[in-house]
Formats: C-alpha cells, sequence, structure tokens
C-alpha cells in the first residue's frame, strides 16, 4: 500500500476550526469598535429615506445661441452638476432631466446639504478674465477710481514652484480707498481696451433703444474705446455690490468676448472689479484640486489645462505678469462673481499653475471643485427649492422591511422542519452575517459617503437568499456522505471540497450580476447593485471562517455525530447505507458480506 504524500493533508482532515473563528470574532469586534469610535452608528440614509432638498434648474437661452437647450448639452450638464455635488462628498445625490429645459437635483439630507445647494445654484459657465480695475464694493464716488490693489491677493505660479505666498483672495480686505482720479482710471481702462485681442463691447440693448428714442447720430455702429470705456467706468461707479439684486445683474447679456463688471465677496467685505474679455473658459481646464503644498505645508490649488487651454492660459500670464496692480491679476469668475483673482508675475506655461496664498482645506478644496466641474454648455436659473420629507420613504421602509422580516420567517422555518439540529448553524450564521453588514454599511457612511436607500434596502434583503442558499449546498453534500455509510466526522470534511466549489461558482456569479450592474446604471439602482455585491463578498467570508468551522466542532459532539432524530443528520431518516466491510478469509473459502453492485 503506498504512503500518503508527504505534506498533503488526508481526505477527511479537520483542519483548525479555532483559528478560523477567531479571525472572524477579531474582524466583527474591530468593526463594532469602529463604528462607534467614528460615532457613526447608524447607515447613512438616502434622500427616500431621510429627505432632503430637491433643486429644480431651468436653462436659460444663450444670447446668439438659441439652440444650445439641446438634449445633448442637457445630458452634458447633467453630468456635470452630479459630479460637482458628488465631489462635495454628498453621495446618492440624483441628478436627471425634466422634460427639455429643466435639471432635476435631489441632495440627500447631510452635513454637506448646504454647501451643495450653494454650488448647485451656481451653474453659469466658468471663465478667466483679465482684472482692469478693483476697489470696495459699496457705491464709489463720482470722481473715484477704483484701481487701488487689495492687500494679499492670491498668487498663481506653476506648479510645484517656490512662489511666495500672498493672503486668500476670499479672506482678505479689500482696498477701499482710491487712488487715482477718474481722468486716470478712464484712460487706464481705455488703453486697456485698445490692447490686442481686447475687443470693444457693444452697445447693450437699452443702450440702443435710448440712443434711438433721442434721435442722437451714432459715427459708427462700435463706440470708441473712450466711449466704451467711459460707460464702463459710469456702470462700474454705480455698482453697489452689497445690494444682492445688482450684484445678481450685473452680469447679465454680457457676452464672454466683452468686458464686463462684476462683484466677488472677501470675507466679510465685497468687493467690485472691472474685468476684460474672457480669455480661457472652464472647458479648458482639464482637472483641478486642493492639496497640501509638500514643501510649505500650506494648502494650494493645483490647475492642470488642455492643451488649447495651456496655451491661453500662457498667453494671458505673460500678458499681465508685465503690469501693475492691479492689472496682473486674472479673475475666476463663475456665475458672473469673481470667487478669486490671484496675481501672477511671470507667464505660466506647460499646462500646470497652483493658486496660493492663505487658504484654509475648506476653502481650497471648493475652488478646485468649482474649477474641475464649473465649465457647464447652458446657464440656468433656481426655478424652485423644495424640502422633501422621508414621510413617503419611511413607508416603503416599513413595508420592505415587514416583507424582508415575512421572508426570514419562511426561511428559518423552512430550515427548522427540513434540518432540524442543523438549522441552529444556519440561523447562527445569517446573524453573524447581519452584524457584518450593518457595522461595515455603517463605517461606508463615514468613509466614503455611502447612503442606504430604498433598493439597497431591497439588495440586502435578496442576499438573505443568497447567504441560505450556500448553507444548503454544504449540508446537503454532508447529507449525502451520510447516505453513502459514513459517520459524521470524516463526512463533514469529505463534503466541504465538493459544496466549496459550488459556494463560489453561484457567489462568483451573483457579484459578477451586481458588477456589471453597478457599472452600467446610475442613481439608486447603483444602491442596490452595491449592497448586493457587499453581501455576496460577505456569503464567502462567513461560509469559510464561520459555518465551516462551526460545522467542524459541532460534528465532535454526541447530539450531532450520534445521529439524533433531532439533529437532522439521522442515518436511518436520512436512508443511510450499511457500512462497507472488509472481507475476511476461513480455511479454504471466502466468507464476504454482501456488496452492492454500484459500490463495488
Amino acid at each position: 500500500m503506498a504512503a500518503p504524500k508527504k505534506g498533503r493533508r488526508p481526505t477527511g482532515a479537520q483542519g483548525r476550526p479555532g483559528r478560523a473563528l477567531a479571525i472572524i470574532l477579531i474582524a466583527m469586534v474591530a468593526l463594532t469598535a469602529g463604528m462607534f469610535l467614528t460615532k457613526q452608528t447608524t447607515p447613512r440614509l438616502g434622500i427616500d429615506l431621510a429627505g432632503g432638498t430637491s433643486i429644480t434648474l431651468k436653462a436659460k437661452s444663450e444670447p446668439g445661441k438659441p439652440d444650445a437647450i439641446n438634449p445633448t448639452n442637457m445630458n452634458t450638464a447633467v453630468g456635470i452638476i452630479e459630479r460637482r455635488v458628488n465631489g462635495l462628498g454628498v453621495t446618492e445625490a440624483e441628478v436627471q432631466t425634466q422634460g427639455k429645459d429643466h435639471i432635476i437635483v435631489n441632495i440627500p439630507k447631510g452635513m454637506n446639504e448646504q454647501q451643495a445647494r450653494e454650488q448647485v445654484g451656481t451653474t453659469a459657465q466658468l471663465y478667466f478674465r483679465p482684472v482692469l480695475a478693483f476697489t470696495s464694493g459699496e457705491p464709489a464716488a463720482p470722481n473715484a477710481s477704483p484701481s487701488g490693489s487689495p492687500s494679499g491677493s492670491p498668487s498663481a505660479s506653476p506648479s510645484g514652484s517656490g512662489a511666495p505666498k500672498a493672503g486668500d483672495g476670499k479672506k482678505a480686505s479689500p482696498s477701499a480707498t482710491p487712488s487715482s482720479s477718474a481722468t486716470s482710471q478712464g484712460r487706464a481702462l481705455s488703453e486697456a481696451l485698445k490692447a490686442p485681442g481686447s475687443p470693444t463691447p457693444s452697445p447693450s440693448a437699452s443702450e440702443s433703444k435710448k440712443a434711438d428714442d433721442n434721435k442722437a447720430p451714432t459715427p459708427s455702429a462700435t463706440p470708441s474705446p473712450d466711449a466704451a470705456a467711459s460707460a464702463l467706468q459710469a456702470k462700474f461707479a454705480a455698482l453697489d455690490c452689497t445690494d444682492e439684486k445688482q450684484r445678481a445683474t450685473a452680469a447679465q447679456g454680457v457676452k464672454p468676448e466683452d468686458p464686463m463688471v462684476a462683484c466677488g465677496q472677501r470675507g466679510d467685505t465685497w468687493g467690485k472689479w472691472v474685468l476684460g474679455p474672457a480669455a480661457v473658459n472652464g472647458q479648458d481646464v482639464d482637472d483641478a484640486k486642493g492639496q497640501i503644498d509638500q514643501q510649505s505645508g500650506q494648502w494650494i490649488v493645483t490647475m492642470q489645462f488642455t492643451d488649447k487651454g495651456a496655451d491661453k492660459f500662457a498667453k494671458i500670464t505673460g500678458d499681465l505678469a508685465a503690469k501693475q496692480p492691479p492689472q496682473n491679476q486674472f479673475a475666476i469668475v463663475l456665475d458672473g462673481q469673481v470667487i478669486s483673482d490671484p496675481s501672477v508675475s511671470q507667464a505660466l506655461t506647460g499646462g500646470n499653475a497652483q493658486i496660493s496664498g492663505g487658504f484654509t482645506q475648506q476653502s481650497a478644496q471648493d475652488l478646485g471643485n468649482m474649477l474641475s466641474y464649473g465649465a457647464l454648455p447652458l446657464s440656468f436659473q433656481e426655478d424652485s427649492v423644495t424640502t422633501v420629507t422621508a414621510a413617503l420613504g419611511g413607508e416603503q421602509l416599513k413595508a420592505g422591511l415587514i416583507a424582508g422580516a415575512i421572508g426570514l420567517l419562511l426561511v428559518v422555518i423552512y430550515l427548522l422542519v427540513y434540518y432540524r439540529g442543523l438549522a441552529f448553524i444556519a440561523i447562527v450564521s445569517l446573524l453573524v452575517s447581519a452584524i457584518l453588514t450593518y457595522t461595515i454599511m455603517a463605517l461606508l457612511g463615514k468613509g466614503i459617503g455611502f447612503a442606504l436607500n430604498l433598493p439597497a434596502v431591497c439588495g440586502a434583503i435578496v442576499a438573505i437568499g443568497i447567504t441560505a442558499d450556500s448553507f444548503i449546498v454544504y449540508f446537503e453534500r454532508i447529507r449525502d456522505e451520510i447516505r453513502e455509510g459514513r459517520t459524521l466526522r470524516p463526512a463533514v470534511e469529505r463534503a466541504w471540497p465538493r459544496a466549496r466549489r459550488t459556494i463560489l461558482v453561484s457567489d462568483f456569479v451573483s457579484f459578477l450580476a451586481a458588477a456589471v450592474l453597478f457599472i452600467v446604471t446610475v442613481g439608486k439602482v447603483q444602491g442596490f447593485a452595491f449592497t448586493l455585491g457587499l453581501t455576496t463578498l460577505l456569503d464567502v467570508v462567513v461560509v469559510f471562517l464561520f459555518t465551516k468551522p462551526v460545522m467542524t466542532l459541532l460534528a465532535r459532539t454526541k447530539f450531532f455525530s450520534g445521529g439524533h432524530p433531532w439533529s437532522g443528520l439521522d442515518p436511518k431518516r436520512l436512508g443511510a447505507k450499511p457500512p462497507l466491510r472488509r472481507s475476511r478469509r476461513t480455511g479454504s473459502g471466502t466468507v464476504s458480506a454482501p456488496v452492492d453492485a454500484k459500490e463495488a
């Protein structure tokens, strides 16, 4: 008889069940402790279960672009708005079109809800414009000039450079004292408008109407730079940025190629700017994010431009670097308001740049988020904002939980009737799976912003059947081995390899289906796919590290190994065959027990 190969565990070996049970126990304790340490003892709930805010945005027709509101641009806007709000950590936000020109944004209740509302409402295109003049936001005196530069404006520099850092434009106090006369201001604006590549503005509709009413002769269709500068200066002087209505209407009807006046908040005060034509638009920004500068340890905003955008940005920064403050600054304008106005001291080439200067983590990440996701192909106005209650979702959740409880009860009854004592192992395994699922979902809410919605709850309920199916496969393999005449302890170990293959194949198919569903769908359906995939993985963990080791230990007890009628493993009830006995010789003849032809 050949000896078994060295190092190979013989069939029926029982392994080390205590080690596997210790691993899963440690995992459960660690997950539960982590849940209490992070103070996230319940999973985050989606908008259908916790309520939140629903914002309706209406697309506006841009001057000269009557066909801009089309399905392609609307779908592009949906994708950008969805990335924008989820970039703030507001996961499970729903963004979808409604009709031809409306977008519905549903934001679940959470700590970033208000911030997301502010940025969702800020939906106009993003532009980089050169600064021509600046002053505080209060109405300027008739002879005042806005050419004074605010102290501590942020600076733009090539990524990774050690450019000197200045104060953050959002925190610095603007200079309220004008420093030059109206004549010098008008001359500065005229010179800026005469600069190459700076087209003169066309007259507005109101100005054209006034000219027609007064029958005033117009020497040409386009006013001279001096006249345009005077009109711009008058509008700038009258602008009061502390007035919300004036802030909202200051940039209305302004085309990207025209100069404009704009407002922007700096800390607790408002500033106002005269800005030149747009030199770079938001679609030229490939990526932007707030991060820590490894050299200084300060928060900065890094920008990466597309190939076209890099050329445009190099040109504007090269032109601005040779000028004096504030005309060496460019303003980042979103929804007609200035969100930052960094200064430059050199041409920024190569398509990479950074904005530095007194940023906090929040302000750096906010600016990076707006730069990354700020460019929309359409302009929108906020049509309505409504608060969504969780009443309807709560009722549906209650009905779903009742259905899940009924299903679980039926599974338990079936296990008790058919498997008897083995049902105890299945029920405890289901309990372990439920603990792992709950704690992981709670931690994922804090870690990646996972929110539990109604489809996700359905995924967890479906997982009960997947987990129960794994137990049934293993139990049936054990019972098959007992029917073949083997005792319980070797039957448990011999049944495991075949049951293991079946369980892994079944769970792989379920996980693959969940992964495909998660990739090809959006919104709430992804919650169902995510939960289904998670619980499928946990089923493998529970079966391998809990169900099998517990079965190995219980097989050593008299209740199960003796085939008690209530153990579910009674050989008589299972129709077990008599054990195969070896033949023995007596004298010259041979006496042997009858052998089944199949066994022979």
